[in-house]
């Protein structure tokens, strides 16, 4: 774990939506519990803020919210050999290392057709008092980024949110023409411009503030333009590794990155 062990703020996590343009795995699971080789993507992200100490995960849930509840009360089940007693008085006894993390997980039932801005205002309720702040994120992304020093950004500039900056990387390739011959071809080209890349830190105040209980609310529109008029959002710059889950070929990629051994989210992940 990187130096600075002092408790951080919990991160709340967008786990509901319905994942569509993922529709052929996403029938059976939501988005957020799509494996990336044997774990979800959302174990994933959780093991990247762990890595800075974060152990308080909000979870705002929605569509299929049960594959949520089931995998993390099995989870130590899920993660080791196992020996159950049968009888009136069960035991189960777990075998070897059955799951490092010592996380403290709340499964907030925000909705199945809420949007963005609704559920975080619904979840807001499981902040504790002296939560003066709090990350968040959505629940199909990874990346490398460094949690202490976004939180670090986020303090300096002294704003009602901060949000980390990516490229995100082409979707098809891009060809350059000249006289009606291709002189170039781009497989992946980076998209020009930054986009809001999740791995946010909000102050309790943006919700008071700026986000209404209103259902139908997205963050990405009224509460962040608002926010942005006010002058209140800062930008993390994260020009590391950065990559969301929208489609099957972008699953595929980020399994043959972890099947490969050089998966670049987990930077951080064995640091002491």
């Amino acid at each position: 774990m990187p130096a600075d062990k002092k408790r951080k703020p919990p991160v709340m996590i967008l786990c509901g939506g319905q994942g569509t343009r993922l529709r052929d795995v996403t029938e059976l699971l939501p988005k957020p519990m799509v494996p990336i080789g044997p774990y979800p993507i959302l174990w994933h992200i959780m093991k990247s803020y762990s890595a800075f100490g974060v152990d308080r995960f909000i979870l705002c849930l929605g569509y299929k919210r049960e594959a949520f509840i089931e995998f993390f009360l099995n989870y130590h089940a899920m993660a080791a050999d196992i020996t159950i007693k049968l009888g009136r008085s069960n035991d189960i006894k777990y075998h070897g290392n059955h799951g490092e993390e010592n996380w403290q997980v709340t499964l907030a039932n925000t909705g199945e057709l809420t949007k963005t801005g609704g559920r975080i205002f619904q979840a807001a309720k499981y902040l504790l008092p002296e939560d003066e702040e709090f990350f968040m994120t959505y629940g199909d992304a990874v990346a490398d980024v460094n949690i202490d020093a976004l939180l670090d950004h986020h303090h300096q500039n002294a704003k009602l949110m901060t949000v980390t900056a990516v490229h995100p990387g082409g979707r098809f390739g891009e060809m350059a023409i000249a006289n009606g011959t291709v002189s170039n071809f781009y497989e992946k080209p980076p998209v020009e411009g930054y986009i809001n890349g999740g791995f946010m830190v909000i102050k309790r105040e943006f919700v008071d503030k700026f986000i209404s209980g209103d259902k139908d609310h997205f963050l990405e529109q009224k509460p962040i333009m608002d926010a942005v008029k006010a002058k209140q959002v800062a930008a993390y710059i994260h020009d590391g590794y950065w990559q969301c889950m929208d489609t099957p070929r972008e699953h595929k990629k980020l399994n043959e990155k972890w099947e490969s051994g050089q998966a670049p989210w987990i930077k951080y992940w064995s640091e002491d």
